[in-house]
């Protein structure tokens, strides 16, 4: 049961990612409007194509359960972050600031699941654990 819902809980927690990469290139303009909203001015064509190669590959490594640990590296790099700036909620008028404290916990909690990957790996479901037990037979 522990290995099924491991595999689960990755498949949930990359979805979020995978879905914002995608969402990020659809929307490639809007998404940089946006971060002009929140004062980030400075290379976003190069900021925004990163985030989404971040996104995408942080995703799928933890998707498939191969170097899990480091897609999980590189996406609280990224999310944290992004975390403290899209929702630092004492910076909003007192009537917003209820609900931005909630989205920061929120993703603050997303945080925790990607620190859980990064300690505890994939599991039992993982690409790597199935290359790793696969016996090649010789000629």
């Amino acid at each position: 049961m522990k290995a099924i819902l491991d595999l689960l809980g990755r498949v949930f927690l990359s979805a979020i990612f995978l879905y914002e990469a995608v969402d990020s290139f659809l929307y490639f303009e809007k998404t940089q409007e946006k971060m002009t909203l929140y004062g980030i001015t400075w290379q976003q064509d190069f900021l925004l194509t990163t985030s989404i190669f971040v996104l995408v590959l942080g995703g799928v490594l933890i998707l498939t359960g191969y170097r899990a640990g480091f897609g999980a590296f590189l996406l609280l790099c990224y999310f944290f972050p992004l975390t403290l700036i899209l929702h630092a909620f004492w910076q909003y008028p007192p009537g917003e600031q209820r609900g931005q404290a909630i989205q920061l916990m929120h993703d603050l909690a997303i945080c925790g699941g990607l620190m859980l990957v990064l300690v505890n790996g994939a599991g039992k479901y993982s690409i790597k654990r199935i290359f790793s037990t696969i016996k090649v037979r010789s000629a």
